[in-house]
């Protein structure tokens, strides 16, 4: 499986492969796009680029709140485009193998957006799916979003 960033969500463990990972950024303040998807929460400048902003508790289904000064961006690539995941904070990298590693197949098959669940001797991290993280139709509405912004 190899090395996963970790982040928290309201106490919740949640992981990427440390291969899609760019950074971690402080919060900083985020510009309204309108007629964006309801999962994107505006836009930053990331060094010159344009990034997306998505709510990553909107997406799990957690309870929203406004954003903190101690929370972060988690600047990642998919296929197609960087995004900055809004977290309540980056806690690290670990390292797992595949004998830890359960897809999210075999425990729930039809899981939206979790690769699978990395076994720890601490806990359990369930690793996202950052390219099914935006459906097709949210990524068409960002992309028509921020070529009329």
């Amino acid at each position: 499986m190899g090395s996963i960033v970790v982040f928290a969500l309201e106490g919740q463990r949640i992981g990427l492969p440390l291969g899609t990972v760019e950074r971690v950024v402080r919060v900083v303040e985020v510009t309204h796009l309108p007629k964006a998807p309801q999962i994107v929460h505006g836009l930053i400048n990331v060094q010159g680029r344009i990034v997306p902003v998505v709510n990553t508790r909107k997406r799990f289904g957690m309870l929203e709140r406004e954003v903190a000064l101690s929370d972060q961006f988690l600047i990642a690539r998919t296929s197609t485009r960087t995004l900055a995941m809004w977290v309540d904070m980056v806690t690290g990298v670990v390292e797992c193998n595949e004998r830890d590693f359960v897809t999210a197949e075999a425990v729930v098959p039809g899981m939206e957006y979790v690769k699978g669940i990395v076994k720890l001797a601490d806990g359990m991290i369930l690793v996202h799916d950052l390219d099914t993280f935006l459906s097709l139709e949210e990524q068409q509405s960002l992309d028509e979003a921020v070529a009329n912004a």
